[in-house]
């Protein structure tokens, strides 16, 4: 996902001057060690639940205050550096905003998102 590009299509939406008054932007990366014993991490392989994605998107986009709500999770073998996870989120007050971000950022990874991690050592 282009990041300034999606964002300025979002801006474009009708309806988007008079619902948003805050976009949070979550980058998730590969990082290169492993988060459950610190082992230097060289890739991932990663699998997406796309239906369990859109089902999650679909459902924070109807939360009070939300107006659009964007998620793209990368799938396959990724490397450290490597995007994962974008997600967008659109409404109208920081109140709105950063709580669905938040809720919704835990579901992608625990219901939607599976990884293996290749390691050193």
């Amino acid at each position: 996902m282009d990041i300034t590009k999606t964002i300025a299509q979002l801006k474009q939406e009708p309806g988007f001057r008079e619902n948003v008054g805050m976009l949070l932007v979550h980058n998730g990366v590969v990082r290169g060690w492993s988060r459950g014993d610190g082992k230097t991490v060289t890739a991932v392989e990663v699998k997406v639940d796309k239906e369990r994605v859109e089902a999650l998107r679909q459902e924070y986009e109807g939360k009070p205050g939300i107006f659009r709500v964007l998620i793209e999770a990368c799938e396959g073998r990724l490397e450290p550096g490597d995007d994962l996870l974008f997600i967008i989120v659109a409404g109208a007050l920081r109140e709105d905003v950063k709580p669905v971000l938040a809720e919704l950022l835990d579901r992608v990874k625990a219901e939607a998102v599976s990884k293996s991690e290749a390691k050193v050592g």
